[in-house]
């Protein structure tokens, strides 16, 4: 079996560090054939469905992928940009902000890009490309704050899948989750307040968090609890007692018990609870999504207004906000540490070159061409 490497490749170039960030997915367009192909590669992950093979692939292939293409994209086309899909445009100018804190503190020593487990641009693809520039040390980072097989994963599994087609591997590191980094929960809270300031507070928060089922959480999976503990430490940030929020689960699909409670049907009843207005803020998703703006924002508000609800709010997901970028950059720096990056310096560049030019001469003395 060939394995990928680089054709030429000259062994005295310098090592570079790289930084890699990750999200679900997007399809290439909102129509009904690109809806088909990304649900086809997304939906057929066993990660993600967990159901025998033979069974899965004949409701997938012949039930699921000829219904349902045709209502996703119309509601893609819902939320589409000139640009793209909002969740590829966010999860860009994510990467672009650590790129560019990156190399105001180290230079070209660290590439950073960014890869979508599901559609373009595929992990493979960044993966080739970072090898291409010399990328040796590699840190992986999947935008999940909190940690799930569905999720986390099936990033984990891409990533050594394509290693496995690799003739040198780099060092390798990866964050599972942070759920509980500090500067992600200080992004969380100074984001909400901001939107408070500028918008009021309503009477209740809202946490809505993607669902899996419950299967999941029965089996080990610590989604659950995680999702749980981030608004719990969110909420004591904001100083908000146990009736001023609620954690609930969105976008469930199927017919079997996903994590209660649900949030469209939470909503439904919170009127006739007593609760007229609420905020509605999303921990759980690093960039607003199809999942944010058509669910929460557009489907949810109507139940709850329709419902008997006077106010609805929707707080925009982090996305690439100064607060979410600092907190990115200080967990990307946090798990670079102890690999020996060496700063953006004159004297620092000048020396790295010095020793690569003196390791060439020492075993390949004379030679110019390497």
């Amino acid at each position: 079996m060939p394995y990928n490497g680089i054709d030429n490749y000259r062994h005295n170039e310098p090592d570079r560090l790289g930084v890699l960030i990750t999200n679900l997915g997007t399809p290439d367009a909102p129509t009904t054939p690109a809806l088909r192909k990304y649900l086809a590669e997304f939906l057929w992950d066993p990660r993600v469905v967990e159901v025998p093979r033979p069974l899965w692939w004949l409701i997938l292939h012949g039930v699921i992928l000829r219904i349902r293409p045709r209502k996703s994209a119309e509601a893609y086309a819902s939320v589409w940009e000139k640009e793209g899909s909002p969740l590829l445009i966010h999860t860009a100018k994510q990467a672009e902000g650590i790129r560019e804190a990156m190399k105001r503190r180290f230079g070209t020593n660290v590439v950073v890009g960014f890869a979508m487990r599901y559609g373009n641009p595929s992990i493979p693809r960044v993966l080739e490309e970072m090898q291409q520039q010399g990328v040796r040390k590699l840190l992986v980072l999947p935008l999940y704050p909190q940690y799930s097989a569905s999720t986390t994963a099936s990033t984990f599994d891409a990533i050594a899948k394509d290693f496995t087609r690799r003739r040198w591997l780099p060092d390798f590191r990866f964050v599972s989750h942070y759920h509980d980094f500090p500067p992600y929960i200080e992004a969380m809270a100074r984001h909400i307040e901001s939107h408070w300031a500028e918008h009021g507070r309503k009477e209740k928060l809202i946490l809505s968090y993607h669902g899996v089922p419950l299967k999941y959480l029965l089996k080990g999976d610590p989604y659950h609890c995680e999702c749980h503990k981030t608004s719990r430490l969110l909420a004591e940030r904001l100083g908000l007692g146990k009736d001023q929020y609620m954690t609930t689960f969105q976008s469930r699909f199927g017919r079997e018990e996903w994590l209660q409670p649900y949030t469209d049907e939470t909503l439904k009843v919170l009127p006739e609870k007593g609760v007229k207005s609420i905020d509605v803020f999303c921990p759980g998703f690093s960039a607003d999504c199809l999942e944010t703006i058509e669910e929460i924002n557009e489907e949810n508000r109507e139940y709850f207004m329709e419902s008997g609800g006077e106010g609805f709010s929707y707080i925009p997901c982090l996305n690439a906000t100064p607060g979410h970028i600092d907190a990115l950059v200080t967990l990307v720096e946090e798990n670079l540490q102890g690999w020996g990056i060496p700063e953006n310096s004159p004297e620092s560049l000048e020396q790295r070159a010095r020793l690569a030019e003196e390791r060439k001469q020492a075993t390949f003395p004379g030679r110019s061409d390497i």
